[in-house]
């Protein structure tokens, strides 16, 4: 098989995500990384040091050299970071959510398909190899019942802790509200919401139940002020049950028969999900480059404002529900060392 096309690629943001985007297409043969920036200088610096790649003293000096750019920058600045690059007619990978909100989301969508563009969002967990297990075995889901729970940031200096710019929603429950909107082929009906802030300033633990106008229903956990780590996601269908452990890349599956229930341990294959992503965009750019046409990657910046779009709506909820009921949370310093 012959050599892939290289895509000359670049990483806005070097921090946690982003150093691992910059690993990961510097061991990719289909990428040829023209360099890396972040606004903190010597972040970027080690991170160039580490995998010898060239550091820009701008973003614009690396997006001119780049055919394709991740973006992995703190939530609020997708937006001001992304839109300028879809007008230099660059392909972008954003790093998700797709945006803090739903208005800059719309912009950089529309942005996107003005200029003719591949935007692809990085919800990994949609690369899990047990996601790809679940996709395939969706048909006749009934309830499904995720939980997503770490631990508390670390502190960064000058900083917010990583994600706390936006509620838990935004930073660790999207994921699980992208996978059940692939899950479930249904419109949602309505949700209930209880959410609270704990050590930040925006909500740290919720917990949502979203009902489909199928019948299905989701129940979502997400916390970022747990001491145990957990990525589970069952399914509950028709005639069986599925339960896969995101985190162990394994499972099992219960199916009914004619003399009761078997059961079936499900090993997954092990690979690097966000390897599996970034791979995935660079084909789609290169296909883009070849043919003319946009193609997109396994999760565009349209499925990306739709996670979007139910993680705000979620959010709005839960803040509803302690205003009504007169719930009071005193405003927390970040960037506390504990």
């Amino acid at each position: 098989m012959e050599n892939p096309e290289k895509i000359k690629v670049g990483v806005i943001g070097t921090g946690a995500l982003g150093r691992h985007h910059a690993r990961l297409y510097a061991q990719n043969p289909g990428a040829e990384v023209v360099g890396i920036f972040d606004v903190q200088s010597e972040t970027a610096k080690k991170v160039g040091e580490e995998f010898g790649l060239k550091v820009f003293d701008s973003w614009e000096a690396l997006a001119e050299q780049c055919d394709a750019l991740s973006v992995a920058v703190p939530a609020t600045y997708h937006c001001s970071t992304t839109l300028p690059l879809l007008a230099m007619k660059k392909h972008v990978l954003v790093e998700k959510p797709i945006a803090a909100n739903v208005e800059e989301a719309e912009k950089m969508v529309k942005a996107a398909e003005e200029n003719g563009v591949v935007f692809g969002v990085g919800h990994v967990e949609r690369f899990n190899p047990a996601m790809d297990f679940l996709e395939k075995h969706h048909a006749t889901t009934r309830f499904i019942e995720a939980h997503r729970l770490a631990s508390y940031p670390p502190p960064r200096p000058g900083m917010p802790r990583r994600g706390t710019e936006v509620s838990v929603i935004l930073d660790l429950m999207i994921h699980d509200i992208d996978l059940v909107l692939t899950m479930v082929k249904s419109e949602v009906e309505r949700f209930d919401v209880v959410g609270i802030p704990v050590l930040s300033g925006t909500e740290d633990i919720v917990n949502a139940r979203i009902k489909f106008v199928n019948g299905s229903c989701a129940s979502l956990t997400a916390s970022r002020v747990s001491q145990e780590p957990m990525r589970r996601f069952r399914v509950f269908q028709d005639d069986g049950y599925i339960s896969m452990d995101y985190g162990k890349h394994c499972g099992m599956v219960l199916k009914r028969n004619k003399i009761g229930l078997a059961r079936k341990d499900v090993n997954l294959d092990e690979k690097n999900a966000l390897a599996a992503e970034l791979d995935d965009f660079l084909s789609a750019v290169r296909q883009t480059k070849a043919t003319g046409t946009v193609v997109d990657p396994k999760v565009s910046g349209v499925q990306g404002l739709r996670a979007l779009k139910l993680a705000v709506a979620i959010e709005t909820e839960a803040r509803r529900y302690n205003d009504h009921y007169g719930f009071k949370f005193a405003p927390i310093q970040e960037n506390v060392e504990e």
